[in-house]
């Protein structure tokens, strides 16, 4: 199965009503858990690294070449996307590589200087083929337009992606980045506005923080494409420090990190399960 575009895994999901999952990695333990998942699933998936993850590497060409190279070889379809770009160079170069996507994060600036930049984005994208994911929401604490206060207007999402021509559009609607508790409450009313006013398919960040039940709610609302980062992370964490506590000789990353793989396969296959 070929390395597919982000749009064919989107418009599958639109298609048939259900949420599209685009979970971060950080090591190849996750990619290669996710693409185990997805196919126990037989459930296109996306790969996604973010600026912080390319921070953390110091580039993002291993890490992505890496992806890459693994969704062409996977039993499913998979994509390759970049997650919270804050600068056009590293889109570009995610272009370069053959990512699918990306999403250029200028939720930070005022709107006018949100949409300039954003616009300019997506004509080097559409240029190249490439899909653009972009964020709207009031700025509001760290998390910007994921804190769970922040709340996204349908009137102006409708107006930002006129204006940008993006593909997809990250919303603020009661999730927050990197919680570690899954007690976030999302608004399920202003999700169904949103995808009344919005003629692109809607992005749910901090997904990690949500229930099963509100993320499937979120899906039956009309979210489309959902990011899970968090999650898989604390899958991940735990199983690695079981395996050491139980063998204090320990030594082989393998012996810790490949239950820690088989974990994250498991909790990926459930989640698809739970996205529809």
């Amino acid at each position: 199965m070929p390395l597919v575009p982000t749009s064919e895994v989107l418009a599958d999901a639109v298609a048939h009503s259900r949420g599209a999952g685009s979970f971060n990695i950080i090591a190849f333990e996750h990619i290669e858990g996710i693409i185990s998942g997805a196919a126990a699933a037989r459930t296109p998936v996306i790969l996604q690294i973010s600026h912080n993850t390319v921070r953390y590497h110091g580039g993002l060409a291993p890490l992505g070449s890496a992806a890459l190279r693994a969704a062409e070889q996977a039993p499913v379809p998979v994509a390759v996307h970049l997650d919270h770009a804050e600068s056009e160079e590293l889109v570009a170069e995610a272009v370069e590589l053959g990512f699918g996507s990306a999403m250029f994060d200028a939720s930070t600036m005022d709107y006018a200087e949100n949409v300039a930049r954003t616009r300019t984005v997506v004509e080097r994208c559409h240029a190249a083929g490439v899909l653009v994911e972009a964020e709207l929401g009031e700025v509001g604490g760290k998390d910007g337009a994921h804190a769970p206060w922040v709340r996204t207007d349908p009137g102006e999402a409708k107006a930002f992606v006129a204006e940008t021509g993006v593909d997809a559009l990250a919303v603020a609607v009661g999730s927050s980045h990197a919680m570690t508790s899954r007690d976030a409450v999302l608004d399920e009313e202003l999700i169904a506005r949103l995808r009344d006013a919005v003629p692109v398919p809607l992005v749910l960040h901090g997904s990690s923080g949500v229930s099963d039940e509100g993320i499937a709610g979120a899906v039956a609302a009309g979210m489309r494409k959902i990011n899970i980062a968090t999650q898989l992370n604390k899958v991940l964490t735990k199983t690695v420090r079981d395996s050491l506590d139980a063998d204090g000789d320990l030594v082989d990353p393998r012996k810790y990190l490949g239950p820690a793989r088989a974990a994250v396969a498991a909790e990926i296959t459930r989640l698809l399960g739970v996205l529809g």
